[in-house]
């Protein structure tokens, strides 16, 4: 594992991400084909079974040092990330074990520790360590929680995968869509030749994402070019059908096949070699708008949902694009033909497979009055696709817009703050606010992005000396500081303390000029969610 700990600490002391993209092609080049295509599957994202708790690192830790629990905590709450304390507060290993490969860490160490008792893995994990480096032993951690982050996105991945095989972009995001699978023949298949059937089998096509539109839209030029549609709030999802059946793919290339029965129901009727783009929705019938995104939430997490669900969330699929029929790639074809024929396809498979309706414009100001009644609509605003556009990889900028309504916006108070993860573990960067319920500040809303560098280094020592509380990692803080946050949507829910809950809560600024009893009170916010 030590040519992967290079790469991993290559990865972390940048955040260029062109030299993070140079560094994986180059790890690549250089590792066996076995330990490449587990750190593509790693740092891309993929899932990572836990085979110690957190419990057992601490028990492990206090054995190996005979450090009492007081330190070994307060060391964690210094630090904040656990993974990284063990890996600080160990001696030096013999590095007897530094040369092991990543694969055999991942097919046969990792595993062999979820299969031991507890005390087993305790003990196993001291062995470990003994023989490791400080740096392997911080990656072994993170690999056996399942929480190694670095900063790499999927699509950078399959940037540095590209540029190691000299192949194009949108053939490895195809490769590595779906249920790939890290292993030497999988990671060298994903530099053959491109193949006539390439896009024939069960994994979903690269999505192609919007960019958000920061110009004003008249800059597009003639709104005649362009397709307008709503921005629906649901799951972007692709529905394929092929053979006998019906794959349904997420955004996030999970398979969600038997969460939506009423869609694979209504796809099996269309034609074999199909595959549809569009968002999945609950929706009620009779009614002209979807339902809130927290009823199409209840519905995720079931694998067969019972009768009852079905009854109060029935779902939908909107489409909007038509990325293949009769088993041809139609995403190099114009929008315009793309959706002429997806209209087509879809007609009479109405109402759970519906065509997006585009919105007509004569002009800008048009359709920017139209875009004013997003939200009685329960949708985001406006797509803006251009009609002679094809269908892209990724957010290629220029051809397909996300042009959102305004946020809501609240004034809140810091009431609570915790320790950030990766390269931030040793900050403050994880907020939760608070607004006034009567005399009192409930906690409303968490949040962690929004700050620049110097202001979360000056927040961050803020906190630290202004604890008035602390319960482990979390730390309540003097109610001092108001924060302006903006959020998506609100809704009445009976899990959170205060009543509601806000969707996508993020920093907008840092409110030096308000004192905290001008911040927004639960009422308000309330009567937002009711109304």
């Amino acid at each position: 594992m030590r040519r992967f700990a290079r790469l991993f600490d290559a990865l972390d002391r940048t955040t260029s991400t062109a030299a993070k993209r140079d560094a994986m092609a180059r790890y690549f080049d250089e590792a066996p084909a076995a330990d490449a295509a587990w750190a593509a599957y790693v740092l891309g994202g993929g899932k990572l079974k836990r085979t110690a708790s957190s419990t057992e690192l601490r028990l492990a830790l206090a054995a190996e040092t005979g450090y009492a629990d007081w330190l070994i905590d307060d060391c964690y709450e210094q630090v904040g990330d656990l993974a990284e304390t063990v890996a600080l507060m160990l001696p030096d290993g013999d590095e007897g074990d530094a040369d092991v490969p990543l694969h055999v860490w991942m097919e046969a160490r990792l595993p062999s520790l979820s299969r031991l008792d507890g005390a087993g893995r305790i003990e196993l994990l001291r062995e470990w360590w003994r023989a490791l480096p400080r740096d392997q032993v911080f990656l072994a951690n993170k690999l056996l929680t399942g929480a190694l982050r670095v900063g790499v996105s999927h699509r950078l991945l399959v940037q540095a995968v590209a540029q190691w095989s000299n192949l194009p972009t949108d053939l490895i995001a195809h490769r590595m869509s779906g249920d790939w699978r890290p292993g030497a023949t999988a990671f060298t298949a994903l530099a053959a030749p491109e193949r006539a059937d390439e896009h024939a089998g069960e994994r979903p096509y690269p999505f192609f994402l919007a960019s958000p539109l920061e110009a004003l839209p008249d800059t597009l030029g003639e709104v005649g070019d362009w397709l307008a549609e709503w921005k629906w709030d649901g799951i972007r999802a692709q529905v394929m059908r092929r053979g006998d059946g019906v794959l349904v793919w997420s955004r996030g290339e999970e398979r969600l096949d038997g969460r939506f029965p009423e869609i694979e129901q209504a796809a099996a009727a269309l034609p074999p070699g199909c595959v549809l783009d569009g968002e999945v929705l609950a929706w009620t019938a009779n009614e002209d708008h979807p339902q809130l995104f927290a009823a199409l939430q209840k519905r995720i997490g079931k694998l067969k949902p019972g009768p009852k669900l079905l009854a109060d969330a029935p779902v939908r699929l909107m489409a909007y694009d038509l990325l293949e029929q009769g088993g041809e790639d139609l995403r190099e074809r114009p929008l315009a033909e793309r959706r002429q024929r997806l209209a087509a396809l879809v007609d009479g498979h109405a109402p759970t497979l519906m065509l997006s309706p585009s919105i007509d414009a004569v002009d800008w100001p048009g359709l920017t009055a139209v875009r004013g009644e997003s939200r009685t609509r329960r949708t985001e605003g406006l797509m803006l696709k251009r009609l002679d556009s094809p269908y892209r990889v990724g957010r290629k900028r220029g051809d397909w817009w996300k042009w959102k309504v305004d946020p809501y916006t609240l004034d809140a108070v810091l009431i609570y703050a915790q320790p950030g993860h990766g390269r931030r573990s040793g900050l403050f960067t994880d907020y939760t606010f608070g607004v006034w319920d009567g005399d009192t500040l409930v906690p409303v809303a968490k949040a962690y992005s929004g700050l620049d560098d110097k202001e979360i280094d000056r927040l961050d020592r803020w906190i630290r000396a202004h604890t008035r509380e602390r319960f482990g990692p979390v730390r309540s803080v003097e109610a001092v500081h108001v924060f302006e946050l903006a959020f998506e949507a609100i809704q009445v829910s009976g899990r959170h303390k205060s009543g509601v809950a806000v969707r996508f809560p993020r920093i907008l600024r840092w409110r030096t000029d308000k004192a905290i009893h001008d911040a927004d009170t639960l009422d308000a916010l309330r009567r937002l969610a009711s109304g």
